[in-house]
């Protein structure tokens, strides 16, 4: 939960870098909360039926798009690639493939021009 909590302190943040550990323990906790949100606006019958989305899917979705981009930026720069790599979703099922495996690749060992490697740096 640490995780996902650093990555919401961090939500204006582009700059830097972010292990592939802060980037996957913030899409799992996404998902985790976003299934239990769903869950909670069909209880609560506040999901609408033309567009399938709750309200309260809607805010929490809205919520942490600029927390999502931002650790995707910082999880770019990790591997040596500038967050503009982003856009490569727009080609279809290859750029999800392709941007996939950028996200899963290790960390550029040592520091690189977005920064030091987070993984390196000891907290004392």
């Amino acid at each position: 939960m640490e995780w996902y909590l650093q990555v919401l302190r961090k939500y204006t943040d582009f700059s830097g870098r972010s292990r592939r550990q802060e980037y996957w323990m913030f899409v799992l906790f996404n998902v985790l909360i976003s299934a239990a949100i769903t869950i909670l606006d069909y209880i609560l019958g506040t999901n609408s039926i033309g567009i399938n989305v709750g309200l309260f899917s809607l805010i929490y979705g809205l919520a942490v798009l600029l927390p999502g981009l931002t650790v995707s930026v910082r999880r770019l720069h990790d591997v040596g690639k500038s967050g503009w790599m982003l856009l490569i979703l727009l080609i279809p099922l290859i750029g999800v493939i392709w941007l996939l495996i950028l996200f899963v690749t290790d960390s550029e060992p040592g520091n690189n021009q977005y920064g030091a490697n987070p993984k390196e740096i000891v907290i004392e």
